[in-house]
């Protein structure tokens, strides 16, 4: 999926931007930690601008949310649990959410668009409440500006440094892989006794 969502960046520029970070904020498991950075390193390069870049993540963040939050106003639970479990939203997702909601109140939309989860579900209890739309929207850009911000900077910081820090980047991964493979080794070995014993 990666591969495919920064092919779609590479090859439709902010628009893609605009419309991948759309479609992560109505639920879709689009992840914005790999939409934004690589729209930052497009930045880096020269193909597209960061400014614009960040102001797209944030314009379709709102526009997606917007989608979430009239689905979740008008039709409620039974669509987003009901069909709504096949673009990857769970009851956990929306209880999660709505505790996080509950708790914080229209703060919650501010506060909870730069964090993990939380920012792509707390549209939903939004909409279930029917919270005041203009402050929704307000505080939805507001929320989203500065975690696309930051996503696309540490994407363009790293384009403009790529030569320096490709090196040890390669050497990190193969270090890993090392680590990970010997976890694997150890794992399957010690089942193995397990099983015999």
């Amino acid at each position: 999926m990666t591969h495919a969502l920064t092919t779609f960046v590479q090859n439709h520029g902010i628009l893609a931007v605009l419309l991948l970070m759309a479609v992560e904020s109505c639920g879709v498991p689009f992840p914005s930690e790999v939409i934004m950075p690589f729209a930052g390193f497009m930045a880096s390069q020269g193909h597209i601008s960061l400014a614009g870049a960040i102001v797209a993540g944030a314009a379709g963040n709102l526009v997606g949310s917007l989608v979430a939050y009239g689905l979740a106003a008008i039709w409620g639970e039974p669509l987003l649990l009901g069909p709504g479990r096949y673009i990857g939203i769970r009851r956990n997702h929306v209880e999660l959410a709505d505790r996080w909601f509950r708790r914080h109140g229209l703060t919650a939309v501010l506060v909870g668009r730069v964090l993990p989860v939380v920012r792509t579900y707390v549209s939903f209890p939004a909409g279930l409440a029917r919270v005041d739309l203009l402050r929704f929207s307000l505080l939805t850009f507001l929320g989203a500006l500065p975690w696309c911000a930051a996503l696309a900077a540490g994407g363009y910081a790293i384009g403009a440094n790529y030569d320096k820090i490709s090196g040890p980047i390669e050497v990190a991964a193969i270090v890993l892989a090392v680590v990970v493979l010997l976890l694997v080794v150890g794992w399957f070995v010690r089942g193995r006794r397990r099983a015999a014993a």
